[in-house]
């Protein structure tokens, strides 16, 4: 299934992205830093959405209380509540 994530306190817009048999597929960060996007993205492509939350879940950005990471976290719960 694909979601549309829009994004708080950091510098990209949303997030893209698909789960498929509670894997992390097509991560895509509209905006922000463009290399730490696409990092980040190859890092979680096909990773257990558990997995992923445990891993990426609370980092900090600088003095901002989120990051793009920790929003694909939130992200990822919000889909697991919703299912």
């Amino acid at each position: 299934m694909d979601y549309e994530y829009r994004t708080q306190g950091v510098c990209s817009r949303r997030i893209l992205f698909s789960v498929e048999d509670n894997k992390v597929k097509n991560v895509f960060f509209d905006g922000g830093c463009n290399g730490n996007g696409k990092g980040v993205s190859a890092l979680i492509e096909g990773m257990d959405v558990d997995e992923a939350i445990s891993r990426i879940k609370g980092i900090r950005c600088g003095m901002k209380m989120t990051s793009c990471p920790d929003q694909l976290a939130q992200a990822l719960e919000q889909t697991k509540n919703a299912g």
